[in-house]
């Protein structure tokens, strides 16, 4: 009797070890997942998570940022990844410029986004919560006439070399024209954007467009017109698909908000 006993102990102590196990798993899954509500309770995971599907472009059509990851945007945005990110960015795409012969024809082309592209407007979004709060049409309407969006420094130097080189810059927004128009060239001259080809900006006949479509045309006709796109920047997907897009798109990361 007590030889079997002692054979069993190593038994149960087996079972004991895999129903441990079992648990563990069971409650490591509640711990990610809030039950019923699909909302992760490991916040600082979940918007990680979050922020790579937006920038991936697997996440659409948003409208705010999750209220829980007010304070992952705030940091990444304020703390300087962001930083280190748009750098990264800006260095694939010398990288890849290195290699390019311009011709001495004046239609070797790039197109740059403006809107937390060249110029941020970081400073605004932290007043609406970094994206937590919906777009207030208004409130940016007054920021941008205030003509103060600093220049997004990376991509300024990029922006610069690409002049440098002989690349003819051209700057595409879907900033009204009639209503920002001054402000907007004022505010890139102020910040160092200089010597660009052409700012296009929507006229009233482009209103009701949505972002891919406008900038579609615009590509479109820049492409009729001899221009050889070689790449082309911007922040949202919005800037990057469609038409005529170019030879390469480089994608800036934006967590603050979606522009369809």
């Amino acid at each position: 009797m007590i030889y079997i006993r002692a054979m069993m102990q190593p038994i149960k102590e087996i079972l004991v070890l895999l129903f441990l196990a079992i648990f563990s798993k069971a409650t490591g899954l509640k711990y990610a997942y809030s039950r019923g509500s699909g909302v992760p309770s490991d916040g600082a995971s979940y918007c990680l998570s979050w922020r790579l599907g937006v920038e991936a472009n697997n996440v659409r059509a948003w409208r705010t940022v999750p209220t829980q990851c007010l304070r992952y945007v705030e940091n990444y945005m304020i703390g300087g990844q962001y930083d280190r990110d748009v750098e990264l960015i800006v260095e694939q795409i010398l990288s890849y410029v290195s290699d390019i012969v311009v011709s001495s024809g004046g239609l070797d082309a790039w197109i740059l986004d403006v809107d937390d592209t060249c110029i941020s407007n970081v400073f605004y979004y932290r007043g609406k919560r970094f994206g937590c709060d919906p777009y207030d049409p208004a409130g940016f309407k007054s920021w941008a006439l205030k003509g103060g969006c600093p220049a997004i420094p990376a991509v300024l130097g990029l922006y610069r070399q690409l002049v440098d080189r002989g690349f003819r810059v051209i700057l595409l927004t879907g900033r009204d024209e009639e209503t920002f128009g001054q402000v907007t060239r004022d505010n890139l001259h102020n910040q160092g954007f200089t010597g660009y080809e052409r700012l296009i900006m929507r006229s009233a006949g482009d209103h009701g467009k949505n972002a891919v479509s406008f900038k579609s045309e615009i590509r479109k006709q820049l492409m009729e017109e001899g221009y050889r796109i070689w790449g082309n920047v911007g922040d949202q997907w919005s800037d990057l698909l469609g038409d005529c897009i170019g030879n390469r798109t480089f994608k800036l990361p934006n967590p603050m908000y979606f522009v369809p």
